[in-house]
């Protein structure tokens, strides 16, 4: 008699699962690096420990789950080169331990990369190709297969049949939730693979681009830095140090996107944009429940 036994994992146990802060990596076993590829002095820094001398700069400013509890990580500073934190902040977890879906990864780079897409092929029929208005020769009497035209389909220098007739836009566009669970994804990514780091604020102490670069070396932060703050006016020096820096890019929380997160290896958010982002994206979750019983289209929006 064969027996066989099927592990199921609910949708809490799969969440307790990301959301725990145990040495164990969240990540699956495919896309862990082998030790002999991972650099010692990149290695994982721990979480804070709940007796952390440092204070709790940011709380959770939503409510959290009974079943999960809220992620501690490091507060850095930009003013110094050296990487001690200041502090402790909280995540939320169903914004930043969220279950790693790379399939909707993968919906959301695809629908960005065909978004603005728009292919300019064009072929003409053979009612646009010049020439081929007479009749070649009678139709009749002649020993050669009957012809119309020289420009038909079946001549060289013809029109083409069932050619490609531009532009063709591949525009089309993905539920809201799928686009938000995308945002969620990508966050916890880079958080499990300690790719996320939060910042109490962007100043620096000096215009230089090469204080920058030296912080990405000495931090152990990547090639590629993405930086993403909530407020409409940025620090001078931070412009103008990453003006002529090509590996080192600047966005607005508001024009968060998975494909910009992806393109870095690094994701350096302030503790205004992890406010802002936790509660754009918590809002999702409940957008719609205020609608039924029917009232008007829109009527839950902050």
């Amino acid at each position: 008699m064969l027996r066989v036994s099927v592990a199921l994992c609910g949708r809490g146990v799969a969440r307790r699962f990301m959301s725990s802060v145990s040495s164990e990596s969240p990540l699956p076993s495919n896309l862990l690096l082998p030790p002999n590829l991972v650099d010692p002095s990149r290695a994982r820094r721990p979480p804070p420990p709940a007796d952390s001398p440092l204070p709790v700069i940011r709380t959770c400013d939503a409510a959290v789950p009974a079943h999960l509890s809220p992620l501690h990580t490091w507060v850095e500073s930009l003013e110094t080169q050296q990487g001690d934190p200041v502090g402790r902040a909280q995540l939320h977890p169903d914004v930043f331990a969220v279950p790693s879906r790379l399939d909707i990864l993968y919906q959301v780079e695809l629908w960005q990369r065909s978004y603005n897409r728009i292919s300019y092929a064009n072929t003409k029929v053979r009612s646009e190709v010049r020439g081929g208005g007479k009749k070649p020769w009678k139709q009749k009497g002649s020993g050669r297969a009957r012809v119309g035209s020289i420009r038909s389909p079946l001549w060289r220098g013809g029109g083409v049949s069932h050619g490609p007739r531009g532009p063709t836009s591949y525009y089309y566009m993905l539920p809201m939730k799928v686009r938000v669970m995308g945002l969620k994804v990508a966050l916890s990514s880079k958080l499990a693979q300690d790719n996320l780091y939060v910042v109490d604020s962007l100043n620096l102490p000096t215009p230089d681009p090469q204080y920058v670069l030296d912080l990405l070396r000495h931090r152990h932060w990547g090639e590629s830095l993405l930086i993403i703050d909530a407020n409409d006016e940025l620090p001078e020096n931070l412009l103008q140090a990453t003006a002529n820096l090509k590996t080192v890019n600047i966005i607005p929380a508001i024009g968060l996107n998975v494909h910009s997160m992806l393109k870095h290896q690094a994701v350096l958010l302030t503790l205004d944009a992890v406010r802002f982002l936790e509660s754009k994206l918590l809002w999702h979750d409940e957008r719609y429940t205020p609608l039924y019983p029917y009232k008007l289209p829109y009527s839950d929006l902050p």
